[in-house]
């Protein structure tokens, strides 16, 4: 899916790792209230925005938890429900001095370019279920972490 940059701020969800596999594994305990937000998302015509490091990240996690099949499946059908950013060299900078910063926390390389990203689009909601995303002293909402009711 591609969408203009500019409208990412007024549009745009952050998807992370947690929240795609939580939309893939009815088992997980967080399921029902991603495919609540997911249901919001589509209704309200906003975008679900995730980056390559996601894919990868969550790719492997399906890989590892689900299955090659499941896996795949996933990863064939993750581009028409999302727009994918890419991570650029900026954003690399960004993540490595947020992991310094963070020093007291277990931030992920893939965490940290992601709230690199979400600074760089001005993104205000993230759809995710790692703490991280709370941890992290960044200018939005954590759902379904804060709540499963998407703002206007």
């Amino acid at each position: 899916m591609t969408v203009s940059v500019s409208l990412l701020p007024r549009i745009g969800c952050f998807s992370d790792t947690g929240f795609f596999y939580a939309l893939t594994d009815p088992a997980d305990r967080w399921h029902q209230a991603c495919l609540q937000l997911l249901t919001q998302v589509q209704q309200h015509r906003r975008v679900l925005v995730t980056t390559n490091f996601v894919i990868a990240e969550t790719h492997a996690l399906l890989l590892h938890r689900k299955g090659q099949k499941v896996a795949l499946a996933w990863l064939d059908q993750v581009e028409r429900l999302a727009h994918v950013e890419r991570v650029t060299e900026g954003d690399e900078r960004q993540a490595k001095d947020i992991l310094r910063r963070y020093a007291d926390q277990t931030f992920t390389l893939t965490d940290a370019l992601s709230f690199a990203v979400i600074t760089r689009l001005g993104l205000t909601v993230v759809l995710s279920v790692d703490r991280h995303f709370l941890a992290f002293q960044g200018n939005f909402t954590v759902l379904p972490l804060s709540g499963t009711q998407l703002p206007p």
